[in-house]
């Protein structure tokens, strides 16, 4: 006797296999979304944190900068309140004092610390790869990277006069031995292995700076790129204060000998700008020419 299946039976097989996989197909889609949408939240939290937390810090200062003479813990005629050096460094800004003493300022240190740069790198890396170079220059560069930039202004002055000539040169002076040690320092740290990789496949030694060595040394050198971009610009303010006719150093100088208390520390705030962003140029190329290093290393 033979038995017949309902000709239903496989139909409805099959509506329940492809519901089935229609909804797995839709959950695929929501779980992914869902995923994406916390990495974001979390990356979103993370970064902002870290804005948040120098924002927080700065802002405590300034209140307290703000609070404390207006309250007596020091004398207002000293110390005036946050908000008045922000309406005299306006007025500045307005009748264009503060940008042509920042300019003459940042004229110097931009030119000073690109020669710098130009000559302490090659310079570096020829102490670091060539060992006679490194026996015969060491010496010399012992003795006078422990010899304070300012110390020899009176000798720059005498030789190169009072004008924007020494001005420059000090700052030369001054970033040139950060780069220095550090290009040799970073050259001489690169991982020996790569160098021996790389001249096994064939690299040529100009090749073999320009794909391993160099890179491989950028973030040490970098550091006394920074370096040197901060002490050029205190070295600099420091010679502006003895003798010049514009710029920062002269500004602060000139309002305190006149009493001008607020336009001085209109002077000294925007020496701390100039160097936020200085520091924050340098960390935006330092982050781009070293792309293939892990995040967290940055």
């Amino acid at each position: 006797m033979s038995t017949t299946l309902p000709a239903t039976a496989e139909p409805v097989l099959v509506s329940k296999k492809s519901s089935v996989s229609a909804g797995s197909a839709a959950e695929t889609p929501a779980r992914s979304t869902a995923g994406t949408g916390r990495q974001l939240a979390t990356l979103a939290g993370r970064w902002g944190w870290r804005l948040f937390k120098p924002v927080l810090v700065i802002g405590l200062f300034l209140a307290f900068w703000e609070l404390a003479p207006r309250f007596g813990l020091v004398d207002q005629i000293f110390l005036p309140p946050f908000s008045t050096v922000v309406q005299r460094g306006d007025e500045l800004i307005r009748n264009g004092q503060l940008w042509d003493n920042t300019s003459a300022s940042l004229g110097r240190s931009l030119v000073g610390f690109a020669i710098a740069v130009a000559c302490a790198v090659p310079v570096g890396v020829a102490i670091a790869w060539y060992k006679p170079v490194a026996d015969f220059v060491n010496p010399l560069l012992e003795l006078f990277r422990n010899t304070a930039a300012l110390a020899l202004l009176p000798v720059f002055i005498l030789i190169l006069g009072i004008g924007e000539t020494s001005k420059v040169a000090i700052v030369v002076y001054a970033g040139f031995f950060p780069i220095l040690l550090n290009t040799i320092s970073g050259v001489r740290s690169v991982d020996p292995l790569l160098i021996k990789s790389a001249v096994s496949l064939g690299f040529s030694p100009l090749r073999l700076f320009q794909k391993v060595i160099l890179p491989a040394a950028v973030p040490t050198i970098f550091t006394g790129i920074r370096m040197a971009a901060s002490a050029s610009i205190l070295v600099l303010i420091a010679t502006e204060m003895s003798g010049a006719r514009a710029g920062l150093g002269y500004l602060i100088t000139a309002a305190q000998q006149n009493f001008q208390i607020p336009d001085m520390y209109v002077g000294i705030v925007a020496i701390a700008i100039v160097g936020l962003v200085y520091n924050a140029v340098l960390v935006a190329i330092e982050r781009r020419l070293t792309r293939w290093r892990p995040q967290s290393d940055r």
